[in-house]
């Protein structure tokens, strides 16, 4: 009987661990892509740029962000309300927790943070102002499947 309990146990922990699991899943390449995808995020935001995962931020990026959409990064990215509370829980939910995104980048730039810095250490600056690159935030032209969480180094390749 004691056997047949543990066993039960260890059933329903395996399987509460395959349902946490699941909610958010790691793609190469390290970045945290959620399986409950948003579609007013990727049409709303990535109609612009890349819808960048979730997890490449804190909750407080991703925060501050939503709520200066009339003034994001130059330009006026404001969203009727429904969309901007969606969007802002998808993102404060999915945000980054772990270590290299303890903390807000300056200006809640993903290029700006220290881990960013440090991945792309060895691009030179030039290649960053490329015609086909543009700036360090178009991630799609140098990490192909980019639009997938993959941002695995083997996949790089910088356009000449």
């Amino acid at each position: 009987m004691k056997d047949f309990i543990s066993m039960l146990v260890l059933t329903a922990l395996t399987y509460l661990v395959i349902a946490i699991a699941s909610r958010v899943v790691l793609a190469e390449g390290s970045i945290r892509i959620p399986t409950e995808r948003s579609p007013s995020y990727q049409t709303e935001c990535g109609s612009c740029h890349l819808a960048y995962p979730p997890g490449l931020l804190p909750a407080q990026s991703w925060s501050t962000i939503m709520s200066s959409l009339s003034k994001h990064y130059g330009a006026d990215a404001s969203l009727d309300p429904k969309d901007t509370q969606a969007i802002s829980a998808w993102l404060t939910q999915y945000a980054g927790t772990y270590k290299r995104v303890a903390e807000a980048p300056p200006e809640n730039r993903i290029t700006q943070s220290y881990w960013f810095k440090k991945k792309h250490r060895k691009v030179k600056a030039g290649d960053f102002g490329k015609p086909s690159v543009k700036s360090a935030a178009n991630c799609n032209a140098c990490h192909r499947q980019a639009e997938q969480g993959n941002f695995d180094d083997d996949d790089v390749q910088i356009p000449r």
